[in-house]
């Protein structure tokens, strides 16, 4: 008996042991080592560079789009019929808008949505229009023409078109809503003499802040993208997202590091930015990160292409929408 008991003992506590184990490995956190790992494995689509650069050079193609053309009104057509073709639920807000000096502009925003009847959401976006002013010129003379906004406003709908396209593919866990926003750079140039304001930048945001596709719309929270196809591009932390959407700030970021994209997503901070996912937050209290291009050398910021009659398609490099573009995948498809 005793001899029975002596050999019982050890193989119970043995036991007792790998069922402790097993219970620690199966109630690790979520940000765990070992759940960063399963969360890891979730099968992401590739995200297509070339793809997203043709998209850009289409619309580039169209010339400035800015809002009362001929130009802006057929992009934003393609851009709503390429929504549908990627198998969106599209919604057009048309809206008058005021600018500045009290122009009437016949606005649009557009917006895709995917799994629509998701209560869990995230939103995607990037404003669609460019600046009717190169006012950021070297020549003087160029202060009143409009520019092609090619990275400034292009490259974040090229960029979220694909991701559009691998949507359709492959169904993420989650809902997503991808916004185009309309008259984002009609805000008051330098040349102007009167009262500066703020608010007349992101008219379309803000609009669509008060009066949103769907009535209620909320979101885990947005992302962002201006200005991303830049070669060589940086992406500091922008401080109104560290602000107001910190979790989803570093979520990104640590996500752009661990695909070794880190060179342009460095983790430091760069300058506070009016931009469309201020009214985002401010209206619809939804976090949004702006992922957007800091030149901490350059005197405006944004660089030296930056409201220029130089924003064309020699800027945009395809590495720069891939790290974007890659990481805006990773973070949609690791969302449940």
């Amino acid at each position: 008996m005793k001899k029975r008991n002596y050999t019982f003992i050890p193989m119970l506590m043995l036991l007792v042991i790998a069922a402790v184990a097993c219970s620690n490995k199966r109630d690790k956190p979520a940000d765990s080592p070992e759940a960063s790992i399963a969360s890891n494995s979730v099968n992401v689509p590739p995200f297509n560079a070339d793809s997203a650069y043709h998209y850009i050079q289409i619309q580039a193609d169209f010339g400035p789009r800015v809002p009362n053309t001929a130009a802006h009104k057929a992009c934003g057509d393609f851009l709503a019929d390429k929504l549908e073709a990627f198998g969106a639920k599209v919604y057009n807000q048309y809206a008058d808008l005021v600018t500045y000096d009290n122009t009437i502009l016949k606005a649009r925003n557009i917006i895709g949505a995917y799994k629509p009847e998701s209560k869990r959401r995230v939103l995607l976006c990037a404003h669609w229009d460019s600046r009717p002013y190169a006012d950021e010129d070297s020549d003087k003379k160029n202060h009143k023409k409009p520019i092609l906004g090619v990275n400034d406003g292009a490259s974040g709908v090229g960029v979220l078109l694909e991701v559009a396209r691998q949507l359709q593919q492959q169904a993420p866990a989650i809902g997503i809503d991808i916004i185009f926003f309309d008259a984002e750079d009609y805000g008051i140039p330098s040349f102007y003499k009167g009262e500066y304001k703020a608010h007349t930048w992101c008219l379309g945001s803000q609009y669509w802040g008060r009066i949103p596709h769907v009535e209620g719309y909320n979101a885990r929270f947005g992302i962002l993208l201006d200005m991303v196809g830049g070669k060589n591009a940086t992406f500091y932390q922008e401080r109104f997202s560290l602000r107001t959407a910190n979790k989803q700030v570093k979520k990104i970021w640590n996500t752009a590091h661990r695909l070794g994209f880190g060179s342009f997503f460095p983790k430091e901070q760069g300058s506070e930015v009016t931009d469309d996912h201020l009214y985002v937050y401010n209206l619809r209290k939804i976090p949004c990160v702006d992922i957007i291009s800091y030149d901490p050398e350059s005197d405006k910021g944004f660089g030296d292409f930056w409201h220029t009659m130089d924003d064309n398609m020699s800027l945009i490099d395809k590495a720069t929408l891939n790290a974007v573009g890659q990481t805006v995948l990773e973070v949609v498809y690791g969302e449940k």
